[in-house]
Order: C-alpha cells, then sequence, then structure tokens
C-alpha cells in the first residue's frame, strides 16, 4: 500500500477543502523499512532528481564518538537498550536516531539516521 504525503482534505477548523488537483506521483512515499541488529546490508534507493539515498538494513557496528578524547573509533553494538520512538524497538533489536545501544565500550547515543544516510554514528554517553 503506497503512503500519501500530500496534504489534508480537512481545514484547520474541521471543514472540508476541494481539491484542486489529483494525487501526484511525487507525493507517495515510502513504506518503513527499519535497521536491525546484525551483519551489514545496505540498500540503495532513488531519490528525486535521480539522487541516491542508502538505507541500512542491518549493521552490528558503528563510528563512535568520545567527547572527551575528542576521537571517533569503531565499536561493535551489542544491544538496544532503549528507543524512545517505540518501546517494542527495543525488543526486536530495531535501531533509529535517537536510540540508546549498549556497545563494547559503553552506552551511547544513535545520531545519524541509518534508514536515510547509509552511515551509523553514535556517541558515549555518561551515566
Amino acid at each position: 500500500m503506497a503512503l500519501w504525503q500530500g496534504g489534508s482534505k480537512r481545514k484547520l477548523t474541521g471543514g472540508r477543502k476541494r481539491a484542486l488537483r489529483s494525487k501526484r506521483k511525487f507525493e507517495i512515499g515510502r513504506e518503513k523499512q527499519f535497521m536491525h541488529l546484525g551483519n551489514r546490508r545496505v540498500k540503495p534507493y532513488r531519490t528525486r532528481g535521480n539522487n541516491l539515498k542508502m538505507r541500512i538494513l542491518s549493521n552490528n557496528e558503528c563510528n563512535l564518538y568520545d567527547p572527551q578524547k575528542k576521537k571517533v573509533v569503531r565499536a561493535k553494538i551489542l544491544t538496544v537498550k532503549e528507543n524512545p520512538a517505540d518501546p517494542n524497538y527495543v525488543q526486536r533489536n530495531i535501531i533509529t536516531r535517537g536510540a540508546v545501544v549498549g556497545t563494547d565500550l559503553g552506552d551511547a547515543l544513535i545520531t545519524s539516521r541509518p534508514g536515510q544516510d547509509g552511515v551509523v554514528n553514535a556517541r558515549i554517553i555518561q551515566r
């Protein structure tokens, strides 16, 4: 089923808007594909203007930034600890931006958008 990202058929007051035109192809969104823990799998997809975005389907490593040492190192992701986007994502090991993951160097906060950026960036958080 296509996701339509066009304008609403209702006004802010709740009244009905008359359609000025029909739906357009560029208003169709994509189905969600989540990044899971696992071996690295990346899927490119075409965007408007024939550009490419890389969607990570699964990965088990991240670029971890340590603000005290001001260095970036590669770290292995062990598990998803919390995800404010949806509590169910923790049980399913789904990683989105803002998720807290456990790495071999400590807890980290995901700062990139794996579904759109094609890379997993994180920073260490002190608890």
